[in-house]
């Protein structure tokens, strides 16, 4: 790898006045004739309830340094792609919650790229990085389906918000798709979608304690609490109802309702294992 100065910004615009990074500034230089190393996924699906991001760029300096600060804690889990292609071929096969899309790939316009993912019936959150700061430009990477449109040098902290915001933005939408374990669980549509594609039907009441559940972040959840959230004030709605609620749905989604793995009884309520 050629020596060069990490703190050049990244900015396609040669007037434009030098950058000085703080400490949370991503801007490495492009080192010339730089490949990215090929995407390879793991053998087995990430099956977590971390949310999975897909970081579309030919820079590996952006990837790698994206890749490492996402990844910090386990908050994400992160997969790459060097051409728009790539990233279009990972989507149709992988389940992805955010899109980080570079507009100068090698391949295709990151704006095109959007415009065919989101023509494929693609929702998740994509964010664009681009050299370019005009309003025009702003403009057209919006209009192109873009939720979020960030020009280089960004400070990572900055990029990192803006995810977070897109995140529960998008899972408190109609297009949310949460993944618990090896299930797809579709809110809107109150609908479980199996390994195999096969599709459960959830009643309101199921698809409101499961969706609750999942906001909790592996958590208990007290009977009172899901009483609480789901049926609201109603003092005819007792805990047994809640169990038997909670039955219903672990026949459902269980190997075995009796030997529950996913939705576990914990500290007088109830808790979801991813």
């Amino acid at each position: 790898m050629s020596e060069h100065d990490d703190s050049t910004p990244l900015n396609d615009h040669p007037e434009a006045e030098p950058y000085e990074p703080g400490p949370f500034d991503f801007a490495p230089a492009w080192p010339v004739g730089l490949k990215l190393k090929p995407h390879s996924p793991d053998s087995s699906p990430d099956m977590s309830n971390r949310p999975r991001i897909l970081v579309v760029d030919d820079d590996v300096d952006i990837v790698d340094t994206l890749t490492d600060q996402l990844s910090i804690n386990g908050e994400f889990s992160v997969s790459s792609a060097a051409t728009a292609q790539a990233a279009l071929a990972l989507v149709k096969s992988e389940p992805f919650d955010l899109l980080i899309m570079d507009v100068g790939l090698p391949d295709m316009d990151g704006r095109e790229a959007v415009r065919v993912l989101r023509a494929g019936g693609a929702r998740m959150p994509i964010i664009m990085l681009t050299g370019h700061t005009s309003d025009a430009d702003t403009v057209a990477g919006l209009g192109s389906g873009a939720n979020d449109y960030v020009a280089k040098p960004f400070r990572f902290a900055v990029l990192l918000a803006r995810i977070r915001v897109h995140l529960r933005q998008h899972e408190a939408s109609d297009d949310a798709v949460l993944r618990i374990g090896p299930l797809q669980f579709k809110p809107a549509s109150k609908l479980i979608v199996t390994e195999k594609g096969s599709k459960l039907k959830l009643t309101e009441k199921e698809a409101a304690i499961l969706r609750f559940l999942y906001r909790s972040n592996g958590h208990p959840v007290a009977r009172k609490v899901l009483l609480q959230e789901v049926w609201g004030y109603n003092a005819a709605v007792s805990t047994h109802t809640l169990e038997t609620h909670i039955y219903r749905l672990r026949q459902k989604i269980e190997a075995g309702p009796d030997a529950a793995k996913m939705i576990v009884t914990d500290q007088g309520g109830y808790k979801l294992v991813i």
